[in-house]
């Protein structure tokens, strides 16, 4: 039996899979159909199988609640490492986690229940985006969105070594070590919780990417007590930092502090200055940023205009006028949410409408915080000159 498939014990076997690899679909096919468990355990969260099942479905309601709900970023993000793993896939020509949804389907076929034990995704990426420092989030993109990756692998050959795959998401770690603790260390404790929870279910067969073998194999070791009782820590969404909220209250507070102190003494000169900085910077620097998206001419101006109200309340954000803006105007159809999920080429973001919608939204956010930030300075400035 290959390094890709472990016996743990008479009820439990994990098969190790390359997510892109065609070798991968026809091992996990083999052996539901010859091992015969009663229940397989997938390396898939709900948001995951949906995508999978429904590659094209994103409609504008979808945009709509991303934008509302402050998802933009994460969104971009999750697309960019999504569309690495598709480049991967073309040249075997097998969809990324297709041995993962043919688990499912083979499982249906033979009329074997299946479950699945991998955290939300939109949870993991969060928990990496707030773990990392300003450097590794830059070490991310830059690998992410430009950086031309040369090296050639055989993806049959990593199916076949477990350790190879192990010894690539460990490098990966080097560049990003917050991050690689969430997206290796913590899925590997997690899916070892969930693992455990589901073995009293007869013959378990458990898929999973080669490269969580071993961490999960470790993580089963323990009393199961002890790896279930972590799935509640691991599944929720990490605090955020309170000091983000204190800037954000702080700079309205500190404005309308001095807008009423120069009011009080009749300082009218002054009172015109600061409402002049705070206006321009804000309103600048959100129009440059969602001009920068390549957003339509009203979305720019909706962008500006807003800026300076939303940046008195943190409730809300001046991308989400002009997204909303961008998305009412320029309304993505079905080919443009087809063709963004694809993201073959990352010039989508700017051709794209779905990604342009995210970009405006993304980026008019960035601009306005910038401006806020430096309207504030120069305000400061003023005074204490």
């Amino acid at each position: 039996m290959g390094q890709n498939i472990v016996d743990i014990d008479d009820n439990l076997r994990i098969i190790g899979t390359a997510h892109v690899s065609t070798a991968s679909v026809e091992l996990v096919r083999e052996q539901i159909e010859e091992w015969k468990p009663n229940l397989v355990a997938v390396e898939l969260c709900d948001s995951r199988l949906k995508s999978l099942q429904q590659p094209d479905d994103l409609d504008n309601d979808d945009l709509l609640k991303i934008i509302s709900e402050g998802r933009s970023s994460m969104i971009l993000l999750q697309s960019a490492l999504a569309a690495q793993q598709r480049r991967m896939g073309m040249e075997t020509g097998e969809k990324p986690g297709a041995e993962l949804l043919a688990a499912i389907e083979v499982a249906d076929e033979n009329g074997v229940d299946h479950a699945l034990i991998d955290r939300d995704v939109v949870i993991t990426l969060r928990r990496a985006w707030r773990k990392m420092g300003l450097r590794e989030k830059w070490r991310v993109l830059n690998a992410l969105l430009w950086e031309e990756d040369d090296e050639e692998f055989d993806l049959d050959e990593l199916i076949e070594d477990s350790d190879l795959l192990t010894t690539m998401m460990e490098e990966a770690r080097e560049a990003a070590p917050r991050a690689g603790e969430v997206l290796i260390d913590e899925r590997d404790a997690f899916l070892a919780g969930r693992i455990q929870q589901v073995r009293g279910k007869g013959k378990v067969l458990a898929v999973v990417g080669a490269g969580h073998i071993n961490g999960i194999i470790e993580h089963l070791e323990k009393p199961a007590l002890e790896t279930t009782s972590r799935l509640s820590e691991l599944s929720s969404e990490p605090p955020k930092p309170v000091w983000p909220k204190i800037v954000m209250w702080t700079i309205p507070i500190f404005l309308l502090s001095v807008v009423g102190y120069l009011f009080w003494n009749g300082d009218t000169e002054a009172l015109k200055d600061t409402l002049w900085y705070w206006t321009a910077a804000n309103a600048i620097l959100a129009g440059l940023g969602i001009a920068l998206a390549r957003g339509h001419p009203l979305s720019i101006l909706v962008g500006a205009l807003a800026s300076p109200i939303t940046s008195l309340n943190p409730t809300l954000a001046a991308g989400w006028f002009a997204g909303y803006t961008q998305l009412k105007i320029a309304a993505p159809t079905g080919g443009d949410a087809t063709e963004f999920l694809a993201l073959q080429n990352y010039s989508l973001f700017y051709r794209n409408r779905v990604g342009k919608v995210l970009l405006v939204t993304a980026f008019g956010n960035l601009g306005s915080a910038l401006g806020a930030w430096l309207a504030g300075g120069a305000i400061v400035g003023m005074i204490i000159g």
